[in-house]
C-alpha cells in the first residue's frame, strides 16, 4: 500500500472481474536511495489470510502488463507528459502500449495479419477516433437543447483503399438519434460535420518524422 513517505505520481486504476482494484503507479520510498521504483498497489482481501493473490482474465493481464510498462517508461523518461503527447512502448509481437496522458491504451493486429487479436489496430483506432468525436460533439449538441441522450448511437464504416499507399479510402457516419426534433436535424448535422476530428481529415496537418532525436526526410 502506498504510504506519506513516499513521494506517488498519477496512478492508474484497473478494476478486475473478480472485484479487485489495482493501482499502478511510481513512487520512491524516504527508505530508498531516490531511483524510483514502480508499485503494483492491491489491498488485501477477506479471503487472503496469509498472501495477496490476484486473479486475472487473459485481458485484464494484459491491461495490467500495459499499465506497468508506461509507468515504467515514465520512470526512464520522467519530464512531465505535455499536452498533446501519445507515448507507444512494444509489448510483445504486434502489441503496442499506449500511454496517453494517466490511460493506458494498446493496439494489435488481427490473427490473419500475425497478430494476437489482443486489441483494435491503430487503423481501428483512427476510425475510432471519428466515431467517438461525432457521438461527442451530438451529445453536446442535444445536452445543448435540453434534448435526452437516450438511444444516441453512431457507427463508423470504412474501406482501405485498393492502391498505394495504405489508407482508409472512405468513412461512412451514421448518427442516431431518436429523441431528435425535425426541426433539430439540421443544426445536429452542422455540428458534427464539423467535429474537431473531422476537421482534421478535412484540412490534414503537417506531419514530421524524427529518428532518434534527428529529423530525416521522407525517403519516398
Amino acid at each position: 500500500m502506498l504510504t506519506d513517505d513516499s513521494r506517488t505520481t498519477t496512478q492508474q486504476l484497473m478494476r478486475t472481474a473478480s472485484g479487485r482494484t489495482l493501482a499502478v503507479s511510481r513512487y520512491a520510498p524516504a527508505v530508498l536511495p531516490d531511483t524510483g521504483r514502480i508499485v503494483l498497489d492491491a489491498a488485501r482481501a477477506p479471503y487472503e489470510a496469509d498472501q495477496v493473490w490476484i486473479s486475472l482474465t487473459a485481458a485484464e493481464a494484459r491491461q495490467l502488463a500495459g499499465m506497468l510498462l508506461r509507468q515504467a517508461a515514465r520512470l526512464e523518461r520522467p519530464q512531465a507528459p505535455r499536452p498533446g503527447r501519445i507515448e507507444v512502448d512494444p509489448v510483445a509481437g504486434d502489441l503496442y502500449a499506449i500511454g496517453v496522458r494517466s490511460h493506458a491504451l494498446a493496439v494489435d493486429q488481427p490473427l490473419d495479419a500475425g497478430g494476437a487479436d489482443t486489441a483494435p489496430t491503430p487503423v481501428e483506432l483512427c476510425a475510432c477516433a471519428l466515431a467517438s468525436c461525432t457521438a461527442h460533439d451530438a451529445g453536446g449538441y442535444l445536452d445543448r437543447h435540453g434534448l435526452s441522450r437516450d438511444g444516441l448511437h453512431v457507427t463508423a464504416d470504412y474501406t482501405m483503399a485498393q492502391d498505394r499507399p495504405a489508407r482508409i479510402a472512405s468513412v461512412s457516419i451514421e448518427v442516431t438519434a431518436p429523441g431528435l426534433p425535425p426541426d433539430r436535424e439540421a443544426g445536429l448535422l452542422a455540428v458534427v460535420h464539423h467535429c474537431t476530428v473531422k476537421n482534421t481529415l478535412d484540412d490534414p496537418p503537417g506531419v514530421t518524422v524524427s529518428l532518434n532525436g534527428t529529423r530525416r526526410t521522407d525517403p519516398s
